[in-house]
């Protein structure tokens, strides 16, 4: 049998005890700042950041073990079976939003490159996939604005591969839709669908040939449940039910995307939480005419702690030759918008990426990637928390548990890794293990149990 190399990455309820701090190798030192005991963030500014190393070569027959803390240990049995192999990885990243390039713009320019590096630089997590809101979204300040292309091209230049970039639009204008407004209950009116989809097909032309940054993929519509018999609903957004979204994609959408030369963008269906993945999929997928059009099934990830994976696996089954990927997370939705250094955020990431990945996700896509020290700025009011926090007065930028959390994956699993079984004897641990391009085995080992 062939020697696997193994790459072997243990998260210890992401807290910290020792001084090992979910570093893949030889790493700068954290400056921390802390807002407790046991609570605190990195602290990165125009001249100092915390990067992580190069990732070190080494021979078969040897393990690199990835640890958050040390002197604590379990006894555990973990069984990985390389031959037990399902879905290939796109890759991890999070959004780039109005708010997010407002927020890393603030600062100054050596500050800015600092903060880009951490994302999608060599010696930071190496995202490789980003999304984008087409036209506004609750985390804008105004109509829209495309503030975030600098740092889009610059994350584009530092990484070593292919960024995927996916667009996804929050509303329709407020003139195609049935109430004649940006946000409430409305959908999309009837005689529009040929002009939304014109609409669309104008963003790519503008994204791809005015401001030269080539588009991967796109969801038709952010959320098209999350208005439902609510008129009052603030924010951008259209109601979108899935028989209306079929008959759209196989007679409308489809054919325009062939006749515009976009048909080799990747498609995302649903783009919301688990709670009517079924339901909204099954009418969409079980078309053959658009079927046809549809690549994968893009999920958030909010209804997660109450609800079970068994929907991913069932959606997968339907047809199984189309992907699933997580596109939308983040905490703070409920309780504190911001609280920087929380270590139980940072686990609740890790978890859910683990769960997701266990059934069939394809990867995982963060939220804002950046926020300020309010968790903004959003028109809505609707603060939220982010894996970097910029403190837009002092020139420096908050490293949190969250951004460990993903960089555990995004760093250490290669785009093009395959997921292989793992199983371990203990509840409190989660597992799930990977085979790189380069036939190194990863292995993610999440404790749970506060030590």
């Amino acid at each position: 049998m062939k020697p696997y190399i193994i790459l072997l990455i243990i998260g210890f309820c992401l807290r910290e005890s020792g001084s090992s701090f979910l570093f893949s190798t030889i790493s700068d030192e954290c400056s921390k700042r802390y807002y407790s005991s046991t609570s605190f963030v990195c602290v990165c500014n125009s001249s100092y950041c915390n990067f992580d190393g190069s990732l070190l070569p080494f021979e078969e027959n040897q393990v690199r073990v990835v640890k958050s803390s040390q002197d604590e240990f379990l006894d555990i049995i973990i069984n990985v079976n390389t031959t037990i192999r399902k879905q290939s990885i796109h890759g991890f990243g999070g959004a780039v939003t109005d708010a997010a390039a407002i927020d890393i713009k603030s600062l100054s320019q050596e500050a800015q490159n600092n903060l880009i590096k951490m994302y999608f630089g060599p010696q930071g997590s190496r995202y490789n996939i980003i999304r984008v809101n087409i036209a506004g979204c609750d985390f804008s300040v105004r109509g829209y604005s495309y503030d975030d292309i600098p740092i889009i091209k610059q994350a584009i230049n530092l990484s070593s591969e292919e960024i995927y970039i996916f667009g996804s639009p929050w509303a329709p204008p407020a003139w195609m839709k049935t109430n004649n407004d940006i946000g409430g209950d409305g959908q999309l009116r009837k005689d529009m669908w040929q002009p939304y989809a014109d609409y669309l097909v104008k963003f790519f032309q503008m994204y791809e040939d005015n401001l030269g940054v080539q588009l991967w993929g796109f969801t038709p519509l952010n959320e098209p449940l999350v208005a439902m018999n609510r008129s009052d609903f603030p924010g951008n957004t259209c109601v979108w039910f899935p028989e209306d979204m079929r008959d759209w994609i196989s007679t409308v959408l489809g054919p325009t995307l062939e006749e515009e030369g976009y048909s080799r963008l990747i498609l995302m269906i649903y783009d919301f939480n688990r709670l009517y993945l079924e339901s909204y999929v099954e009418p969409i997928l079980s078309d053959p005419s658009a079927n046809h059009y549809v690549d994968g099934t893009a999920v958030h990830w909010y209804d997660d702690d109450i609800l079970g994976p068994e929907g991913l696996d069932n959606v997968h089954n339907m047809d199984p030759s189309k992907f699933i990927l997580y596109t939308e997370a983040c905490t703070g939705t409920d309780g504190e918008d911001v609280a920087l250094g929380s270590w139980d955020r940072g686990e609740q990431y890790i978890n859910d990426i683990i769960e997701d990945i266990n059934h069939w996700s394809t990867g995982w896509v963060d939220w804002n990637i950046v926020l300020d020290q309010y968790g903004g700025p959003n028109w809505e009011d609707n603060y939220v928390d982010a894996p970097i926090i910029v403190n837009t007065t002092a020139d420096e930028f908050y490293v949190q548990p969250l951004y460990y959390a993903l960089n555990l994956f995004s760093r250490n699993v290669a785009r093009g890794s395959v997921y292989i079984h793992s199983d371990v004897n203990n509840d409190n641990i989660k597992t799930t293990a990977f085979v790189n391009p380069d036939e190194e085995v990863v292995l993610i080992v999440a404790n749970l149990i506060s030590m």
